[in-house]
């Protein structure tokens, strides 16, 4: 596996986040780290097809994909699952 950039950021997400800010966290996450889609895509093992249209809002890529670029852009998902009561 390849980062980027060494430190890490944690995202806890729960199904309430909304999608659009997902994408916002990692384009905005990309973009700061000055990398093209192209580069990322390509260090990912994810599809730059599959990137674009995620970060377009028109995507909707598996947990695998989206743990293949966080972990590209330095980034963590976390996802909490509530107990029921």
């Amino acid at each position: 596996m390849f980062v980027i950039f060494n430190s890490y950021i944690s995202i806890k997400i729960d199904f309430t986040m909304c999608q659009n800010n997902l994408i916002k966290i990692i384009k905005e996450r990309r973009e700061m780290l000055q990398v093209t889609q192209e580069t990322v895509a390509e260090l990912s093992g994810v599809g730059l097809r599959t990137l674009k249209q995620f970060e377009s809002g028109k995507g909707n890529p598996t947990l695998q994909s989206l743990q293949k670029l966080v972990d590209v852009l330095g980034l963590e998902v976390c996802l909490l699952v509530k107990k029921l009561k």
